[in-house]
């Protein structure tokens, strides 16, 4: 099993102008295991494929992560910001399932 150590964004809800609400990314650095490793081409009607990884990364928890799971957008990988997809509570570890490339705008 490959470790991994990276960053997890967690969105939370803010008013950044009277009745203007978007998400503001806190970043965390977590070490955990990857249980997971595999890539996939989507066709799409653009010119390349969209690549999506079915990454699983289980990492240990703290209180913050535990709290905060329902609000956990990416996590790094090979340094690029991957969405998360699916969250496991499995304490004291999260495990985590990665998806297609995260896109701050469609947050």
């Amino acid at each position: 099993m490959a470790k991994w150590s990276g960053k997890i964004g967690f969105a939370t809800q803010t008013e950044t102008k009277p009745g203007v609400w978007e998400d503001v990314i806190t970043e965390k650095s977590y070490k955990g295991d990857q249980l997971q490793n595999s890539f996939q081409h989507q066709p799409t009607d653009q010119v390349h494929d969209k690549i999506t990884i079915v990454n699983r990364i289980s990492i240990v928890a703290n209180p913050y992560a535990f709290e905060h799971v329902q609000a956990i957008r990416y996590a790094t990988f090979m340094g690029e910001k991957w969405e998360v997809t699916r969250a496991e509570v499995l304490r004291p570890r999260l495990i985590l399932t990665l998806g297609g490339e995260y896109n701050a705008q469609q947050a």
